[in-house]
């Protein structure tokens, strides 16, 4: 489902990055949220893609699906 987020606990303690990278994507949703575009993102992690950066965000939005309990 996501194959650009990798977890591995040798990389970052196991958080979520970028294809094996040190590059949290909690890093890159971070920038997204503070306003960076894309570009900006790409000119200052020049190994990640465009579409690194679209799962990052995919994967932020799949987290945030909350299942509501009702009693």
């Amino acid at each position: 489902m996501f194959d650009r987020i990798t977890f591995d606990s040798e990389i970052l303690g196991g958080r979520a990055c970028i294809r094996r990278m040190r590059i949290p994507v909690s890093v890159i949703v971070g920038q997204i949220a503070h306003g960076a575009s894309f570009e900006e993102i790409l000119e200052g992690y020049p190994d990640l893609e465009r579409e690194d950066i679209q799962q990052a965000i995919e994967y932020a939005a799949w987290l945030t699906h909350e299942q509501v309990h009702t009693s």
